[in-house]
């Protein structure tokens, strides 16, 4: 009997993928998980790439060199994005053996050795029973058939495709009986799920019909978070499906990308105007008094102007923002605008995104500090150690330490003080009382 070890890069869909394999593995090929997680002590290492940007692509060669050195004699198998559009690179680093194509990535459910199907199946089918984090992952959708200049994702993972909502719900509960109390959708663009199905469907269907579902049993005792959404999703139907929601997390990502029209138009993304996503969620304050919000923002991207770059620090100054992810501009061969003109010089583009993420930082400042005042937090436990996250998306931790087995737990809590960008909360009884 093997033993492996699993690493994943990337983004939430790449760890959910990396847990379906591990369960396929040591349910179909009698191949536990390394002990300890420790790939010192594995026969054989799986790595699921990703190759969104140079970094990223560095991050893989980096993580691959050093599990060969901690272990040589385990064969290292490489899939995923990055394996999808640099296989022969990839299969010429150290204690590499096979290199599997993120088109060909479902192969490995069947096994280290699984050979690619005759005919694969519409949408991946990839599974999950639990979860090696507090946090488990649904994947509700995959691929992406927008083509946005910058983007190497198309690429790599192909056309847009959707999971039958039957599957989600029973993933849901399967996931909820199992001990979990807070679930993430997630997909490579959510915008586009319902392609491929047979019945005319969107996401905000999928939401409402897990609203109905499960919020019978589940509401007040678990939650459902959503993964980054697009801004052209933020419509009335939008609207209508949070309003009425008691099971999603008052907190939203946005793909936004830009506060630029233009910007926007070049980057593929004309779809949008970023006034929507202002007009949206000045809309949704009414049920949703309190609310998280982050964002994603490309500094520095071909042709961008300072006058440009203004227009999105204007746009993060009118959203409610409470944190973000904010990446210079990275060229991804095989895309448009890598060849475009006018290319941002690197030292720039790394002084707009620390400009912006100044901006930003001083926001979520504002933002926890606003938390001290609501009276109550319910914390998703993520560690022994007392270390959660808020309903708004919100880092926390106890202060002391709880009671029992709390990991993945869902407490309520008082917020008390704000220590480095974390939140720290007490836990409170039954009557709204601290406990401890």
């Amino acid at each position: 009997m093997i033993r492996f070890y699993a690493a994943t890069l990337g983004c939430k869909i790449n760890q959910y993928e990396t847990r379906a394999i591990a369960e396929a593995w040591a349910r179909n090929a009698g191949a536990p998980a390394a002990e300890s997680g420790d790939p010192r002590a594995a026969d054989l290492i799986l790595v699921n790439s990703c190759a969104v940007t140079a970094n990223a692509v560095a991050d893989l060669r980096q993580a691959v060199r050093k599990l060969h050195r901690d272990n040589p004699s385990a064969p290292i198998i490489v899939t995923g994005c990055a394996a999808q559009v640099m296989p022969d690179e990839l299969a010429g680093l150290p204690g590499v053996v096979r290199v599997v194509p993120q088109a060909d990535k479902a192969a490995l459910l069947a096994g280290p050795g699984g050979e690619p199907l005759p005919e694969p199946a519409p949408f991946p089918p990839f599974a999950i029973t639990g979860y090696d984090r507090a946090r488990p992952v649904v994947k509700v959708q995959d691929g992406c058939s927008h083509h946005c200049t910058y983007c190497i994702v198309p690429l790599t993972r192909g056309r847009s495709v959707s999971r039958e909502p039957g599957e989600v719900a029973a993933e849901v509960r399967r996931l909820l009986d199992g001990g979990w109390r807070e679930l993430i959708l997630s997909g490579i663009n959510l915008r586009h799920y319902g392609r491929g199905l047979a019945e005319k469907t969107d996401f905000w269907d999928l939401v409402a019909r897990l609203e109905r579902e499960f919020a019978p049993e589940w509401s007040g005792r678990a939650r459902l978070r959503l993964s980054s959404v697009e801004p052209g999703q933020l419509d009335a139907k939008g609207f209508d499906t949070l309003a009425a929601s008691v099971l999603v997390c008052p907190q939203l990502h946005l793909s936004l990308q830009s506060g630029d029209p233009d910007v926007l138009r070049a980057m593929g993304r004309g779809h949008y105007r970023p006034e929507t996503a202002v007009e949206f969620l000045d809309r949704l304050r009414e049920p949703w008094p309190v609310f998280g919000l982050g964002a994603d923002f490309i500094c520095g991207f071909p042709g961008e102007t300072p006058e440009q770059f203004e227009n999105t620090l204007t746009l993060a100054r009118r959203l409610p923002l409470t944190y973000a992810h904010v990446f210079p501009y990275s060229e991804r061969p095989g895309t448009p605008a890598a060849d475009m003109p006018n290319q941002v010089d690197p030292a720039e583009r790394k002084a707009r995104a620390a400009r912006l993420r100044k901006l930003v930082a001083g926001r979520k400042r504002v933002f926890l500090d606003r938390l001290l005042g609501t009276g109550r937090l319910d914390v998703l436990v993520q560690d022994a150690r007392g270390e959660g996250v808020s309903q708004y998306y919100a880092a926390c931790r106890f202060g002391a330490p709880l009671p029992g087995d709390p990991v993945r737990a869902l407490i309520p809590a008082r917020p008390v003080a704000v220590e480095r960008g974390v939140i720290l909360v007490e836990p409170l009884d039954a009557k709204g009382e601290a406990s401890l």
